[in-house]
């Protein structure tokens, strides 16, 4: 799948080819303008139900340094805006930590955190584990291409369309940049744990990312995911 993005003077390109037990996703982005172009490239990965049950699906993340979203983000928050911590133990509003391996049990809540993955490693993962149905899916890719994660977390919170107060997701958003916020911000951020918050595209270039998603049976959450190739 390609196309032409003629405001933004980009050429988005998408491959998808199942091989073996996974999906091998390549993506190019080529700049067809004479500047440099800076941008928030991610992959926004949600899971819903049944997949995904409150209290009970678990997570996995190659996340070290994190941080809760600086604003307000939802009307059920549970998480202190604007905390640094370490994955998994997010500091609550209400006090002690939440253990962000685990979905939340709250009848209502929402969310957002953004993790560095770990930069000894060179491909970065999640895995999702679906104890009901004994599932697993996942995600690798180069931590080079894709830094960050954030994940955020949609519990029966927003009231307006299309969520009308009953939807619940978790977003496992792995990209360039750790919140979703303008070009502008994220320029003026610059960087976040000394890492940089966006990725330039050079005039008249092509760069290009792969990544792989894993559907697999399973007993219990993998507690790492490997590069299929």
């Amino acid at each position: 799948m390609q196309a032409v993005l003629p405001e933004a003077q980009l050429r988005v390109e998408r491959r998808i080819d199942l091989e073996d037990d996974h999906v091998h996703v390549r993506e190019a982005v080529v700049n067809l303008a004479a500047t440099d172009r800076p941008v928030g490239w991610t992959e926004h990965v949600t899971l819903g139900a049944p997949f995904l049950e409150r209290g009970v699906t678990e997570f996995r993340v190659s996340a070290t340094k994190s941080k809760v979203n600086e604003s307000v983000f939802g009307a059920d928050d549970y998480l202190v805006a604007g905390a640094v911590f370490d994955w998994p133990s997010a500091p609550r509003l209400d006090g002690g930590t939440a253990d962000l391996r685990r979905y939340s049990a709250a009848n209502a809540s929402s969310a957002f955190t953004t993790h560095l993955m770990d930069p000894a490693r060179e491909h970065a993962y999640f895995a999702a584990f679906c104890p009901r149905a004994e599932l697993a899916f996942g995600c690798v890719w180069r931590r080079a291409d894709f830094p960050w994660m954030g994940m955020w977390e949609e519990n029966h919170s927003r009231l307006q369309a299309p969520w009308n107060g009953h939807e619940l997701t978790r977003g496992m958003e792995f990209g360039v940049s750790p919140f979703a916020e303008s070009r502008r911000q994220m320029i003026e951020r610059g960087r976040l744990f000394d890492v940089p918050t966006f990725r330039w595209i050079p005039a008249k270039t092509r760069v290009e990312v792969e990544y792989w998603m894993m559907l697999q049976p399973a007993r219990q959450v993998p507690e790492v995911l490997s590069w299929p190739g």
